[in-house]
């Protein structure tokens, strides 16, 4: 088996850097970014906006900011996360998987500090029972709910085949839902928090293998609708300062404004900041449990994109898979 590496974090790449700097009709207008509640119909998940603030914001500016906003923070412990009140270790969290981007999934890096749960709720009508994953997160000893988690993969943006009709083989893509790819690795680890933290097993479903490059392919979900927040794409400053302590980040628009262009279709690296929900086939009159034998099926819902660049080590899936696991 042929192992490419994954290519993250290297300031040595300088793939494209005209490209990512090149403009983007939307850059300077107000903007939201963030994830409603799962479209699974599980669990409540708090509608998060990340920032009605300009596209570009510094490493500095964003401490700047973290300091205006706490100072605005009232006697019931509520303090301002990029105009949104939320609770102080919701914020705390936020910080720290969106800002930092700390504690998330990646090749070669350390286990994230981060336990996995998850309720199931009642059924839908044909017995498949749902729910979100919620992410505890230690920070500094204190620990801290939230549902969203992070990942090392590519988002691939590439033009995908269409039938000689004119219509896309792979309906939306780019709109609805697109492939991100993450080494076997990396999934595998992030199914392990999950059985550890929920005690449930997790199907391959919906997810592609690669055994030459040893990949995975997952379909993951974009917010859409009009009265939802579309997921941002962010692109990083500084190229020589990828991987360091000090990066920041340019907004060009949602997925779906990128993907629109000719110029950003590709497969960039990054990570990927994620909401998960499970679901688990059972019975409208028993809710099933690990015990029984049965396993989980995991939706990732992608809510943000930080991208280092582009890379030509990760051949895109160009129109739909024959063979799946």
């Amino acid at each position: 088996t042929c192992h490419i590496p994954f290519p993250f974090h290297n300031p040595k790449v300088t793939e494209t850097a005209t490209m990512m700097n090149a403009p983007f009709p939307n850059a300077q207008r107000m903007h939201y970014e963030g994830a409603a509640s799962s479209s699974t119909g599980g669990g409540h998940r708090t509608m998060i906006n990340e920032a009605i603030i300009l596209p570009k914001i510094s490493a500095d500016d964003q401490v700047a900011q973290r300091d205006d906003e706490e100072s605005n923070a009232n006697a019931t412990n509520m303090v301002l996360w990029r105009g949104n009140l939320v609770a102080e270790k919701e914020a705390m969290a936020l910080r720290h998987v969106f800002d930092d981007m700390q504690d998330h999934f990646g090749h070669q890096r350390a286990d994230p500090r981060v336990r996995f749960n998850a309720n199931l709720v009642r059924p839908s009508r044909d017995g498949m029972w749902f729910g979100d994953l919620d992410f505890t997160y230690n920070i500094n000893g204190e620990h801290c709910n939230l549902g969203y988690i992070g990942m090392d993969v590519c988002v691939d943006l590439c033009p995908k085949l269409v039938h000689k009709h004119g219509q896309l083989r792979l309906k939306n893509y780019g709109k609805s839902w697109v492939y991100v790819y993450l080494p076997q690795l990396t999934l595998d680890k992030f199914k392990s928090y999950v059985k550890t933290g929920t005690g449930w097993d997790v199907t391959n479903e919906g997810t592609v293998y690669d055994p030459n490059r040893n990949l995975v392919a997952i379909k993951a979900k974009l917010h859409h609708e009009s009265e939802q927040p579309k997921p941002s794409f962010w692109v990083v400053k500084d190229k020589d300062a990828s991987g360091g302590d000090n990066m920041s980040f340019s907004r060009i628009g949602t997925v779906q404004e990128v993907n629109e262009h000719p110029h950003q279709q590709r497969v960039h690296r990054g990570v990927g900041i994620f909401s998960v929900s499970m679901e688990v086939e059972g019975s409208p009159n028993f809710k099933p449990t690990p015990r029984a034998g049965d396993e989980a099926n995991l939706c990732f819902t992608l809510v943000s994109v930080r991208t280092w660049g582009v890379t030509d080590c990760v051949a895109p899936i160009v129109h739909a898979p024959n063979k799946w696991y």
